[in-house]
């Protein structure tokens, strides 16, 4: 799987421009020791999955640059919890993605080294700050990835590469170990293919920390239990100022048409 992966970035990153980093050698390692845990039927709950990692959390084998060159060639001497997380269960880091400098940003053009492009049109913007995470996923270029979300840094993105991404509760997932923009705000969460894929990484990065003050105590829900629930139900609020002046008419009728289809459903 990780070298097909690998074999799909060789394809198409020249022209989609992800990843800041990438580190073959060390994703093959983990590979091939997820593949003997699998066989030994004691694999994580990721085991094998290739993923790539937004450049602003912290990764003690990999540079951590937050797309400035002020941290050009920095690596830190530890990993955030998030990336000790994804460990543990196992999965497989591909390398680290592109981000706008130090995560301020809307359209991922703000960066010190390579601007990714929308993998559906070019010469597109992917969206930001996480940008690299949705071009990833996008792209195929990785199973999922990790970003951060302040103001919509994770669900912009997501939206404009048409992937999905989630900004957890605060609290829920441990900011330890991500280079903040504001620790108020600040929520580090996934980028997948699909809502079963998010719920999946969600099950292996939520949880409490006793390093960062704000993360809560709280249990873990199986987030993938929730998705046999469906939707039956369930009321969707829609603020009206999603739709005030200035907004382009065929935006409005497209967003309206497609909440008509999605809550009827």
């Amino acid at each position: 799987l990780t070298e097909s992966i690998l074999h799909r970035i060789d394809q198409v990153e020249g022209k989609v421009k992800a990843y800041l980093s990438l580190h073959k050698d060390q994703a093959m390692a983990a590979a091939e020791e997820a593949d003997k845990k699998l066989q030994a039927g004691q694999g994580g709950m990721l085991c094998g999955l290739p993923l790539s990692i937004k450049d602003v959390l912290c990764t003690a084998t990999m540079p951590t640059t937050c797309g400035s060159k002020i941290l050009e060639g920095f690596v830190p001497p530890y990993d955030a919890t998030v990336i000790e997380k994804l460990k543990t269960a196992d999965s497989v880091l591909l390398g680290k993605v592109s981000m706008d400098e130090f995560a301020m940003g809307s359209t991922n053009e703000n960066c010190a080294y390579s601007v990714p492009e929308n993998p559906w049109k070019a010469g597109y913007v992917a969206g930001g700050s996480s940008g690299g995470s949705a071009v990833s996923v996008a792209a195929g270029e990785c199973l999922g990835s990790l970003g951060s979300d302040t103001g919509g840094s994770i669900r912009q993105p997501a939206s404009l590469c048409g992937v999905v991404g989630m900004k957890p509760t605060y609290g829920r997932v441990s900011r330890y170990g991500l280079i903040a923009f504001a620790s108020s705000l600040d929520q580090v969460g996934p980028l997948t293919k699909d809502v079963a894929d998010c719920a999946l990484m969600m099950n292996a990065i939520a949880g409490h920390d006793h390093r960062d003050s704000t993360s809560i105590r709280q249990d873990v829900p199986d987030y993938t239990a929730a998705l046999q629930d469906g939707m039956q139900g369930v009321r969707v609020g829609i603020p009206q100022e999603y739709f005030g002046e200035g907004l382009d008419p065929e935006v409005d009728k497209a967003v309206r048409s497609g909440l008509f289809e999605h809550c009827n459903t």
